[in-house]
């Protein structure tokens, strides 16, 4: 059986954010922060703001796309009760942001996104926190919901491996979901649905068996209730809006890639058992060697492949 794990660790290196982008992304944070804090001293001064690096960037999950386009999440908080809609903070964030880039900020619904144009992009979402009440997060033509994304956070950590074996495949999850598309589940959902499988099973210390262990029990999580619920504030379900098509492109698509990990995993050849995974993960996925494994390797592979159990079954 083909051992591809050397092939996910390229893999692993390919899709990562360079340090090259690290360093843009910090540069035009730190660039965008003193814009909103100029702006809000001389426009509205009785708003102070305070920032949060929040998200996949923070979790040290964030991917390069296909097209080579990653992004950074960072939080504005106002820790005082706002005198405005949450779409007009929204809008004062906009202004004070506008111009930074040769491309106008997008007002989404959540956050301001500031485009980097064929390299990156920042998003911006606003919060206030007052004593006694959970963060708010404001949302546009909307007014707030509560929303803690330090709390995340804290829940990845402190459920995380300390190896970061389940980092690697919350990015080869994504990386899935960018090369497929047609609305896949968010990154958010995947780290999610990733973490939620990653206490079932054994973390084998070979990536292919790993992806392929944490796939089957995705799988078995949403055959029994489809759904993946935010483990903190505002505990809603990231799936509540999915529509037929939708739910069915997503479970037709991690049924397609299970069997196929599944083949990989008893491919003797490298190649053949690489091009396997190029189906899935696209062309960033290296090709293998044009060789056969040495069948002693069966029992081994077989093994570590057999420990994806739900404990106590």
């Amino acid at each position: 059986m083909a051992n591809c794990h050397n092939l996910f660790g390229e893999f692993n290196t390919e899709v990562s954010l360079t340090s090259n982008k690290k360093t843009k992304m910090t540069t035009s944070k730190d660039g965008l922060r003193e814009r909103i804090r100029k702006y809000f001293k001389e426009n509205h001064s009785e708003y102070i703001p305070k920032f949060y690096i929040q998200g996949s960037y923070k979790m040290k999950t964030g991917i390069r796309t296909k097209d080579d386009i990653c992004d950074l999440d960072d939080g504005v908080y106002f820790f005082r009760t706002p005198d405005v809609t949450a779409t007009t903070l929204q809008n004062w964030i906009w202004d004070a942001v506008n111009g930074y880039t040769s491309t106008s900020p997008e007002h989404r619904k959540k956050c301001i996104r500031n485009i980097f144009s064929g390299d990156y992009e920042i998003d911006i979402p606003v919060y206030y926190k007052i004593d006694g009440q959970e963060y708010k997060l404001a949302v546009k033509n909307n007014g707030w919901e509560d929303s803690d994304p330090k709390a995340l956070i804290d829940w990845f950590n402190e459920n995380k491996d300390a190896n970061g074996k389940i980092i690697k495949t919350i990015k080869e999850l994504k990386a899935w979901c960018d090369h497929k598309r047609n609305k896949m589940p968010s990154g958010l959902a995947m780290t999610i649905l990733a973490m939620n499988a990653k206490d079932k099973i054994v973390l084998n210390d070979r990536d292919d068996i790993l992806l392929t262990d944490i796939l089957r029990e995705i799988k078995k999580a949403l055959a029994q209730k489809f759904e993946c619920i935010v483990p903190v504030t505002p505990k809603d379900n990231l799936f509540s809006d999915y529509d037929e098509n939708r739910k069915n492109n997503f479970l037709n698509n991690l049924d397609s890639f299970l069997s196929d990990a599944e083949a990989a995993l008893k491919e003797q050849n490298q190649l053949k058992a690489s091009r396997l995974w190029q189906k899935h993960l696209g062309t960033r996925f290296p090709d293998g060697e044009d060789k056969n494994e040495q069948s002693n390797s069966n029992a081994a592979t077989t093994g570590g492949a057999a420990l994806s159990r739900p404990w106590g079954k």
